[in-house]
């Protein structure tokens, strides 16, 4: 039996916050699209095939995405300014962090080979195809990887060059700046320790499975931007509406992980855009799959070691009720609401703006019982 999917749609936000986040979605699209606008231009004048890579990069920033990152920043730096400030002179900031969330997905898919994203092939694959499809000497697979990583090279680039654009003093946007290189080497470190645990699964833990989540995910989803916000807005390290941003940021964050560990293995595939049961059939460390192992019995222990990357759809499907009946499924769900609990009571102690504190309490939910 599938476990019941989770409430919210496919809409991170939640309909009852997007009248909060339309106009800001639309604004971080647009801002990205003039600029990529221009970049793509001063490429072409390069080579014309210089102009045909950034437009592939282009279109992988513009191609759709939920615009977490800027959404969690955008109320981190609006809970402490309030309602009246404007906020276009922030607005490259919080599409700085689209780009950089680009650049991970597209590295990220080369690492795991991943095939799909949000419904389409991935970067590298995409890049293949048409390498091959152009009948260009040498193997198309190793060139679609390296135009990838140039691709994932690329936004990082013009992230940082976005982000100097923000309309802010000087001094306040070198502590932003501060705020967003340590965020980037959170995620670099998080990467990290998520490729290190597929090299030995049978010796990693759910403690290290939940530190991984902590820096891949938490930090870079919803901490980090929510403190990048707060930067923003000239809120100071030792504010206390900083520590109640970090705790909660950290608690949604992890909960957040978590429920893409759900969804790998039971979420719909044309809900989420990428196959579902590629943790099972790489046996790759998350939380959800560790507990299992942790809780299952001698037998259901040797059927979840015996799965191998050949497995096909009826034996992942079957390793996938083996998993719920671990009781490991269950055991997440309640480790999600924790977090989500021990974030809106964290919240509720913070001096910040009433409406922020109501679309952030609106998210830790939305985010974290989520389809996609």
């Amino acid at each position: 039996m599938v476990p019941e999917q989770p409430v919210g749609g496919d809409d991170p936000i939640g309909g009852v916050l997007a009248e909060y986040t339309r106009d800001l979605v639309t604004a971080v699209n647009q801002t990205l699209a003039e600029f990529l606008t221009a970049e793509v231009a001063a490429l072409t004048e390069i080579d014309p095939a210089m102009g045909g890579f950034a437009g592939t990069a282009r279109d992988y920033v513009l191609g759709g995405g939920k615009r977490v990152r800027p959404t969690f920043a955008y109320w981190g730096w609006r809970g402490a300014v309030g309602g009246g400030e404007p906020v276009a002179p922030v607005l490259p900031a919080l599409a700085t962090l689209e780009l950089l969330h680009t650049f991970a997905l597209v590295h990220d898919d080369v690492m795991d080979a991943s095939t799909t994203r949000r419904g389409r092939p991935t970067a590298h694959v995409a890049v293949a195809a048409q390498h091959a499809a152009a009948g260009l000497s040498g193997d198309s697979g190793r060139f679609g990887e390296a135009v990838a990583v140039l691709i994932g090279d690329l936004c990082m680039v013009w992230a940082d060059q976005l982000l100097a654009r923000t309309a802010l003093p000087p001094s306040r946007l070198l502590d932003v700046r501060r705020g967003y290189d340590r965020m980037r080497v959170e995620t670099v470190a998080g990467q990290y320790l998520d490729v290190l645990g597929e090299t030995d699964p049978a010796n990693w833990s759910v403690d290290r499975a939940l530190r991984v989540a902590r820096y891949k995910t938490a930090s870079y989803t919803v901490q980090r931007p929510l403190l990048f916000g707060a930067s923003l807005a000239g809120v100071h390290d030792d504010a206390p509406l900083r520590a109640a941003y970090t705790r909660y940021g950290l608690c949604v964050g992890e909960a957040f992980q978590l429920r893409d560990d759900l969804l790998g293995v039971y979420g719909d595939p044309t809900t989420t855009g990428k196959p579902t049961g590629d943790d099972l059939r790489t046996g790759k460390p998350t939380a959800l799959l560790l507990l299992a192992r942790q809780l299952a019995t001698p037998a259901q222990r040797r059927a979840l070691d015996g799965t191998d990357s050949g497995a096909d759809p009826p034996e992942i499907a079957r390793l996938a009720e083996v998993v719920i009946d671990t009781g490991a499924v269950d055991r997440v769900e309640r480790m999600i609401d924790e977090r989500v609990e021990e974030a809106l009571v964290v919240l509720d102690t913070a001096v910040v703006d009433e409406t922020a504190h109501t679309a952030l309490v609106g998210l830790a939910t939305a985010a974290t019982h989520r389809r996609a």
